[in-house]
């Protein structure tokens, strides 16, 4: 059963990567605004409730450093760093088969090309993120994903609830990634996410922090 669930993934990430590879490079680029535009929006909101509530806000957020053909997000990241005083924090593979470590990032950091050759920040200051925002290649409308096979973020989503640190999962992804109607099962290790943002909106509704 577990073969016959990780050969249908295997076969659904390749069509998904051939659909991403497809969409023309100006819808792409004015989905990555949208995106953006969304979770500043979204962020920025939620941030005011609370403050008015007399309740915690969050402060540290770890991001991505988009690979080819995957939202970018870097001018939001810029704009919550500069503008809004948030601490941004990027994946970083320490160990093979391990959870992945938040690293600060500032606009002026010096970045290096790490495992998988993904930009990294040449920091070693760890931060434990409010929001995790996830790079996702597929998802399905209850906040199942399907990433690149690695199980990095299964594992380093399962760490954080093991140490009883509360945080906001987001799936970042194109909306050609939608599962839905599609022979899809999640592993048993898969960490459903709290939300996912695509293009189109939001698939899985914006949660409230």
């Amino acid at each position: 059963m577990i073969q016959n669930v990780e050969h249908n993934a295997a076969a659904l990430r390749t069509r998904l990567k051939d659909l991403r590879a497809g969409q023309p490079s100006i819808d792409t680029n004015r989905g990555a605004l949208l995106i953006r535009g969304r979770l500043f929006t979204w962020l920025a909101t939620n941030r005011s409730r609370l403050r008015e509530q007399g309740r915690t806000e969050p402060t540290t957020i770890a991001a991505f450093w988009p690979m080819a053909q995957e939202p970018d997000l870097r001018p939001l990241l810029v704009q919550w760093v500069e503008e809004e005083g948030i601490n941004v924090c990027l994946p970083v593979v320490k160990e093979a088969d391990a959870p992945l470590s938040f690293v600060e990032w500032t606009p002026d950091t010096d970045m290096e090309k790490g495992r998988y050759g993904i930009e990294i920040p040449v920091s070693t200051k760890t931060m434990q993120p409010d929001i995790v925002l996830v790079p996702t290649l597929g998802y399905t409308r209850q906040g199942d994903r399907l990433g690149y096979g690695k199980g990095y973020y299964d594992r380093t989503l399962a760490a954080l609830k093991e140490q009883n640190h509360a945080f906001t999962s987001i799936g970042i992804a194109w909306a050609v990634g939608d599962l839905s109607g599609q022979s899809y099962q999640p592993a048993p290790h898969d960490q459903r996410l709290d939300s996912i943002l695509t293009d189109k909106g939001w698939a899985v509704p914006a949660p409230e922090l």
